[in-house]
């Protein structure tokens, strides 16, 4: 009787490695993409800018004030000035902005008849009016203080309602060209609290309580102008020729 073949088993070589499941190679994907987020949101919290509050009712400095008037416009040698004491989240100081003061610049400003003088003069029930004022005098650093001074005016609506509105006043100076680092450096140091302060030291003992109120010839005319009563009064004040 013939004997039974023997079958001789496959030759299956023991691997030197076997792979991890790919259930281990998830974990790890997830796990090391949890950590590159965190570390993203630890450098944005560290890295960005912190929110910014200025100081009021801060002792006025003689460096405050050295040299500074305030922000001018016109030629030093116009037969009237014009002060004008605003505040930046003043509807109505907003409003005279937008409407009339474009005219008011082509007519009397840039013809020679009036030099104006902007004054801050912020209202305490407007909480942002400061950081408005002290971010449009930290663009003035860079020569950008009238662009500032627009866009916040501009933006009024946009921005008076917010709980925080430093961010804000941010974009539109990065949107007016300043350079940013020297920005937050002037911002969060409050480097100008005491000329903004000086400034409503002034108007107060001038009479001022409200905005936005003119200073014209010595005398205080509060409410807004329009810009054909504003250039009348003007006309009016001009000494005329000798005959």
């Amino acid at each position: 009787m013939a004997s039974a073949a023997r079958v001789t088993p496959p030759n299956n070589p023991k691997k030197k490695g076997s792979a991890p499941p790919p259930s281990t190679n998830r974990n790890f994907l997830v796990i090391a993409g949890l950590a590159v987020v965190g570390i993203a949101v630890i450098a944005f919290l560290v890295m960005r800018p912190k929110d910014v509050s200025i100081p009021a009712n801060v002792t006025v400095l003689a460096a405050d004030t050295a040299g500074f008037r305030g922000y001018l416009l016109g030629s030093d040698s116009a037969p009237v000035e014009i002060s004008e004491y605003a505040d930046y989240q003043c509807p109505a100081c907003g409003s005279f902005e937008i409407l009339q003061f474009d005219v008011i610049k082509r007519q009397l400003i840039d013809s020679g008849l009036v030099r104006w003088r902007y004054r801050d003069f912020p209202l305490p029930q407007h909480p942002h009016a400061r950081v408005a004022a002290h971010a449009a005098a930290c663009a003035n650093d860079q020569g950008k203080y009238w662009e500032v001074h627009r866009a916040i005016y501009d933006n009024q609506a946009a921005w008076s309602s917010l709980r925080s509105s430093s961010d804000f006043f941010r974009d539109l100076a990065k949107q007016a060209g300043v350079e940013l680092g020297a920005y937050d450096a002037c911002m969060s140091s409050a480097k100008y609290a005491g000329r903004i302060e000086a400034s409503v030291q002034e108007g107060g003992k001038l009479g001022v309580g409200s905005t936005p109120t003119f200073l014209i010839g010595g005398r205080l005319y509060p409410g807004v102008f329009s810009s054909d009563s504003l250039a009348s009064l003007v006309r009016s004040m001009v000494p005329k020729p000798a005959p």
